[in-house]
């Protein structure tokens, strides 16, 4: 059987709630690019499927990074409304050309400590759950749910860096997800791979256009 094939066959064998958990998925992933707070209901949807789904998969560690997604999501949620209306209110005094910074960056040594400070900490929750449970794929697994909880901060303050770090997770989450028979979700984490990129441009875009 050819990976295609493999790919095909998984997907006839996807359940209804992972095909909800992958949909609500792309939403969010698409409207946070289009900076929408719309994505953040997406969000919450998605997630609380996904800590069902996962538990199930023996991914226990991506579970608890599914419920502290849930708990991001109602956060975002929150914070893009207050931006929004803040930048609403600055633009209803200064005019239409407004220099109110929506999307903003971070200087090199703060993702040189995210980075070494993620790693550490990866690192030390894979061999815990390698070692006291029967956690499948624990370091990668570890990976990725530790440096996510710090790209989806940097999307709640909106970081302009946070969509290269989820080009990374996403790449390593095609194959955790792969490796545990969720090939739906392998193909999401896919496309949000893409999605990743084209939002990293439309927002380094948007970026450059505050800073004229």
């Amino acid at each position: 059987m050819t990976f295609v094939e493999s790919v095909y066959q998984g997907m006839l064998m996807t359940s209804a709630a992972e095909w909800i958990a992958v949909l609500t998925g792309v939403m969010y992933v698409i409207l946070a690019a289009l900076r929408s707070n719309w994505c953040w209901s997406f969000a919450i949807i998605s997630s609380g499927i996904y800590v069902y789904l996962c538990t199930i998969g023996q991914l226990y560690i991506e579970s608890i990074l599914q419920c502290f997604y849930v708990g991001m999501a109602f956060f975002g949620w929150i914070t893009w409304s207050r931006m929004q209306q803040n930048t609403e209110a600055h633009d209803e005094v200064i005019g239409q050309h407004a220099t109110n910074q929506e999307i903003k960056t971070w200087p090199v040594k703060f993702h040189v400590i995210n980075i070494a400070l993620s790693g550490v900490i990866a690192f030390f929750l894979g061999f815990m759950f390698d070692q006291f449970t029967d956690q499948q794929n624990p370091y990668a697994d570890a990976f990725t749910t530790v440096f996510s909880l710090g790209a989806t901060f940097m999307v709640v303050r909106k970081v302009l860096e946070n969509w290269i770090y989820w080009i990374v997770i996403d790449i390593v989450s095609i194959y955790l997800y792969h490796q545990r028979g969720y090939t739906l979700t392998a193909v999401l984490y896919f496309v949000f791979t893409v999605i990743a990129v084209v939002g990293f441009f439309a927002w380094y875009k948007k970026y450059k256009m505050q800073s004229t």
